[in-house]
């Protein structure tokens, strides 16, 4: 009896190596592991030498699974006029690496909020949609096709597929739409944000499926269309690779290191933590205090962590490639994480969150009490939110971990309940979603 045809699934997704940073992970470790549960995914994506990638990460092509079919196509889009009128490079999300933006800055956020609808990579969107049409022309078939955002214009293209071939959709959302906290900053007008706002819906009603990060978003869409079935949404979230942590954890004996890895702005209001770990730091002389931030660390922040007094303790590393930030958080006492200060955070989780649990170290984080994140540490009994004005229980926890590190200077923890969240098994959960 022949076995079984492997399901066959689409995966659309603009961000793939050698894009860096954390939105390459989620689609990239699914295609990585989905061989195992009897799914072949073939991948369409935007030609590296056309796209615009906010970093940039070579060692994570080493992750693509040999045999896996990877189409790249061109792409049409405005960022080299970009470049060339402001000077800087492509902005990060939630503008992270502008600083406080200047007036062609502000021009530039108008037009893209107003002219590229829901976003500038739209352009890409009619060479991917050409890619597929070539490949249903050919004869092949899909069971289904994942579309993976931000940028949420390629949903757009997943609602195109559906209109055209009626082919099972997964609109897989990373972020919120219309939600996301710097929503504001793209100063829409009331015909951009209702045109925005329209796509949403369609998308979220359209789909067969759609794939959230975390309990919060969820709760978020339905009640944008509470007429949509519950079953339709599914909180897959983000998690941690076991294969990325087979080096064991070697936090150093001769200072109290904490770590912080990714992109961080003033909105994530660490500054009466920083306050805190001062003040433990001069009470204890004999307990080495060290920060370390590695990625984009905003101007800002720099001075924040000047003016409480721990510039001279806080080393600053650039955006490295993905293995080696793997290799910070094991080499850390306690590691740093913070949601920002905005409105509808309680449902922003943190992507790195995952490999910080599989790091098996302390977590301080700092945000809401109640929160996705703040839920997701008390589950494993990593750590609990620190509102970001509590500077009692900010200093409390510190005192604690700096008693902690004088006995013993690994800190790291008896036991984690995380393996849930291995992305083998989100993979796993995935293949159903897919049937």
């Amino acid at each position: 009896m022949p076995s079984p045809r492997p399901l066959r699934l689409l995966v659309i997704t603009y961000y793939w190596p050698p894009s860096g940073g954390a939105g390459v992970q989620r689609c990239l470790k699914f295609v990585k592991h989905l061989g195992r549960f009897g799914v072949e995914p073939t991948v369409i994506t935007v030609d590296p030498a056309e796209a615009t990638y906010p970093v940039r990460d070579e060692s994570l092509l080493a992750e693509v699974p040999t045999g896996v079919r990877v189409i790249h196509t061109g792409t049409s889009e405005p960022f080299e006029s970009y470049k060339k009128l402001t000077g800087r490079a492509v902005p990060y999300g939630g503008f992270a690496n502008e600083g406080k933006p200047g007036l062609m800055q502000k021009a530039m956020r108008f037009v893209r909020g107003n002219l590229f609808i829901p976003d500038p990579r739209r352009g890409w969107n009619r060479h991917a949609l050409a890619a597929v049409e070539k490949l249903l022309a050919a004869g092949e078939s899909f069971d289904a096709v994942l579309t993976s955002s931000p940028p949420h214009s390629t949903q757009l293209i997943g609602l195109e597929l559906k209109k055209r071939f009626g082919l099972r959709w997964l609109a897989d959302m990373r972020d919120p739409w219309t939600d996301i906290y710097y929503y504001k900053d793209l100063h829409h007008t009331p015909l951009a944000a209702w045109l925005d706002a329209r796509y949403e819906r369609q998308v979220l009603t359209q789909a067969d499926a759609v794939l959230v990060t975390s309990p919060e978003t969820k709760r978020l869409f339905l009640a944008k269309l509470p007429a949509l079935p519950t079953a339709k949404f599914h909180v897959l979230p983000n998690g941690y690779d076991e294969s990325d942590f087979q080096e064991p954890s070697a936090p150093p004996t001769d200072c109290l290191r904490i770590t912080h890895t990714g992109t961080i702005t003033e909105l994530y209001h660490i500054g009466h933590l920083l306050k805190a770990a001062a003040t433990c730091a001069a009470r204890h002389p004999d307990v080495p205090l060290r920060l370390r931030f590695v990625g984009q660390v905003s101007a800002e922040l720099r001075r924040q962590i000047e003016h409480a007094g721990l510039f001279e303790v806080t080393e600053f590393l650039p955006f490295v490639p993905h293995d080696e930030s793997v290799k910070h958080l094991l080499s850390a006492s306690a590691l740093l994480m913070a949601i920002p200060d905005v409105p509808r955070n309680f449902g922003i989780l943190p992507g790195k969150v995952f490999e910080y649990l599989a790091a098996n170290k302390p977590i301080l984080c700092v945000g809401p009490a109640g929160s996705d994140a703040d839920n997701l540490l008390q589950e494993c009994a990593a750590g609990h939110a620190l509102p970001y004005d509590d500077f009692a229980l900010m200093l409390e926890t510190l005192e604690g971990l700096f008693a902690q590190w004088r006995i013993n200077p690994n800190l790291d923890l008896p036991a984690i309940s995380h393996k849930r969240y291995s992305r083998v098994e989100l993979t796993e959960r995935l293949t159903k979603i897919i049937l």
